[in-house]
């Protein structure tokens, strides 16, 4: 059972609440007060949680970021959806173990199950009901692949609507520059990580990683600079970024898409080289009833990129079950799709 009490973290084997904090950074009947707490998962690590909750919500999503980004990687899209919304729906965001204010873990819990378990916690936790849409960016998409492919017992909450962006099922050493997962040197930099001072792991990596780029031509030293840029400039330590690799060259939920129920919108942007859109058209062939919107000029960032076609397809899961329709920006259907106004190219749809 939750508590908002204690500071004082302990391994346990029931996620908890230890503290919240209301925020007033919304306010009146339409815009909800968010809260930041602290839930303690299962291992005892503290995730940083902030769980915008009106009284009476009529439908909660559940946002989850990628790697070496945090909750406030989703502000644009929590924004957004709040205008549509109002107090009709919750939105919940927390940083993975590792990243920005959740605790550090053991490098061996640096897995993308781990945080499918974690967001089970989370989902318990905060007392979470349907109906749910879980929206992933990047390895957070991922980890609502995994959370899907845990036993239907492990699954506190069955998700009615799923958004996946800039993401892939698995195999991702096999395209675009995630192919660098299988390169040896990954497992020299897991290495250094174990037993090298996060300084001297900086000094390494940038010339490492750009002669291994240069495969890929300018656009993917560009890509991967930036990655390495982004992770050094992060709350996230490089320490955890590097661990989390191995899992992600072997994560694989592929098995789970022909089993998926939830309404699902795969976004995929023509310019991403981390996770190419071959990625999305994979998994939107194969999940039931899925439809995938393809940005072409846009990059992983979708998140930013292409900020209100993530949103709408958010709203358009909730407003499937909740019967109703927000004030959108840009529509979703099974035919076209339009933008207003254009972020990050023309988009397109297939379903």
């Amino acid at each position: 059972m939750a508590t908002a009490t204690s500071t004082q973290s302990t391994p346990t084997d029931a996620p908890r609440v230890l503290r919240s904090h209301p925020r007033a950074e919304c306010t009146g009947r339409r815009h909800p007060v968010s809260t930041e707490r602290i839930v303690t998962v299962r291992d005892g690590v503290q995730l940083a949680v902030r769980d915008q909750r009106p009284a009476h919500a009529e439908a909660t999503v559940v946002l989850l970021h990628g790697l070496c980004l945090e909750k406030e990687s989703w502000a644009g899209q929590i924004r957004h959806l709040t205008r549509q919304w109002g107090d009709r729906i919750r939105i919940i965001s927390y940083d993975h173990r590792g990243h920005g204010r959740s605790g550090s873990a053991p490098k061996r819990t640096y897995t993308v199950a781990q945080l499918a378990e974690d967001l089970a916690d989370v989902l318990t936790a905060l007392h979470v009901t349907g109906p749910l849409t879980l929206a992933g960016h990047s390895m957070g998409g991922m980890v609502a692949l995994a959370y899907l492919g845990r036993p239907a017992a492990d699954r506190p909450v069955e998700p009615s609507g799923l958004v996946l962006a800039a993401t892939a099922a698995g195999r991702l050493a096999e395209r675009g520059v995630a192919r660098l997962l299988a390169s040896p040197a990954t497992d020299v930099l897991c290495g250094l990580a174990a037993v090298t001072p996060q300084r001297a792991i900086h000094l390494f990596t940038k010339p490492v990683c750009s002669t291994l780029a240069r495969q890929f031509g300018a656009q993917g030293r560009s890509t991967l600079s930036s990655l390495i840029s982004s992770a050094l400039a992060a709350t996230t330590s490089l320490d955890t970024a590097i661990g989390f690799l191995p899992g992600l060259r072997s994560f694989d939920q592929t098995s789970t898409l022909g089993a998926v129920r939830a309404e699902t919108i795969v976004l995929s942007g023509g310019a991403d080289l981390l996770t190419p859109p071959s990625h999305a058209q994979e998994m939107a062939a194969t999940i039931p009833g899925a439809a995938h919107l393809h940005l072409p000029t846009a990059g992983h960032m979708l998140l930013h990129e292409a900020a209100h076609a993530v949103t709408d397809a958010i709203s358009r899961t909730i407003a499937t079950r909740i019967g109703a329709r927000p004030q959108i920006t840009s529509t979703v259907h099974s035919g076209h799709a339009a933008l207003d106004p254009p972020l990050g190219g023309d988009p397109t749809v297939a379903a």
